[in-house]
């Protein structure tokens, strides 16, 4: 056994690199094509999990060979670093995506957390009694500064990629689109933007109503022009827009993403929905301009730490399982 590992460990070092047939999972993985003695190889490279030993851990931000902030924002604060892992890189090269909230609050720490998650079943009646309530309670905490920032031009001004003008008082108009915070803001495959909306009546796709259907084709059709525009190698084709329920924060936005983008929890049955959907949801609706999301049940996961699971599911959970019991 021995002599087979150390004939298969001699293997890679031997690798002559001829070119690169893919790279995918928000480049997280890229297969290589080469030769090992004048032979055919393939050659699949993938990073990682990041150590779990405290050693590592403590020393990592301290080890950074370069730090370069994309951008900054009330707590929120993202950067491209690289970990010296190539000691000869070039200046600009960078292998991690750097993510700080500071000072951050325990709601963050509860969000980031590896915890068990439950499935979830909103009904109308749900929504209107305590999930609507919990939305306005966040919204008047004013975790949103950092979106009010945006939509008023005070942050991230040269990152806004496409926006109507502000303050335009039309039914139509009215929205910015830049990249999302999570994007490396090179890797294509992976694209990421954000599309936000001024207006502040509505506060999920909750408040989507039939009356707003020319809107919102509208504002799809203004962010995937721009998208293909700002980012040419793209076609429409290419690109998938959903939003999420529950959203991490009640200002109404729209996730634009590469259809090659990992799909993974973000982009789950359970939290993504898809933008086309809702359009074509609320079109067949019965009902005037004023029918709309609110009429449905959602079903979504949240996670046990959440204040939502703690308020309202989990004590709506226990009532049931009482009442069962008489």
């Amino acid at each position: 056994m021995s002599d087979v590992k150390a004939n298969a460990e001699v293997l890679v070092p031997k690798f002559k690199f001829e070119r690169q047939l893919n790279q995918d999972q928000a480049g997280r993985r890229t297969t290589l094509l080469g030769t090992i003695d004048s032979q055919p190889a393939l050659l699949v490279l993938e990073r990682a999990p990041f150590p779990s030993s405290t050693d590592y851990l403590s020393s990592a931000p301290l080890t950074l060979r370069t730090l370069k902030n994309l951008g900054a924002n009330d707590i929120y604060h993202w950067y491209m670093a690289s970990s010296g892992a190539i000691p000869n890189a070039e200046d600009d090269f960078s292998d991690l995506k750097i993510n700080l909230i500071f000072p951050c609050t325990p709601k963050h720490i509860a969000k980031y957390s590896r915890q068990a998650v439950r499935y979830v079943s909103e009904t109308p009646q749900i929504y209107r009694d305590h999930v609507r309530p919990y939305m306005q309670a966040q919204r008047e905490s004013g975790r949103l500064n950092w979106a009010f920032n945006i939509v008023e031009g005070k942050k991230e001004v040269e990152d806004v990629i496409y926006r109507t003008p502000y303050g335009e008082d039309t039914e139509d108009e009215g929205f910015l689109l830049l990249p999302d915070l999570n994007w490396d803001r090179k890797t294509l495959d992976a694209l990421h933007l954000l599309g936000l909306v001024e207006r502040r009546d509505i506060w999920s796709l909750r408040d989507l109503k039939k009356k707003h259907v020319p809107f919102l084709r509208h504002m799809k059709k203004k962010f995937i022009e721009a998208t293909t525009k700002v980012y040419p190698s793209i076609e429409e084709d290419q690109l998938k827009l959903y939003v999420h329920y529950q959203p991490t924060y009640y200002h109404f936005h729209i996730h634009i993403v590469h259809v090659q983008l990992e799909a993974g929890a973000t982009q789950a049955v359970g939290k993504a929905v898809g933008f086309d959907s809702i359009i074509e949801t609320l079109e067949v609706m019965e009902g005037d301009g004023e029918a709309g999301m609110d009429k449905l049940t959602m079903c979504y996961t949240l996670g046990e730490e959440s204040d939502l699971w703690k308020e309202v599911f989990g004590p709506l959970k226990k009532k049931e399982k009482e009442q069962q019991q008489q």
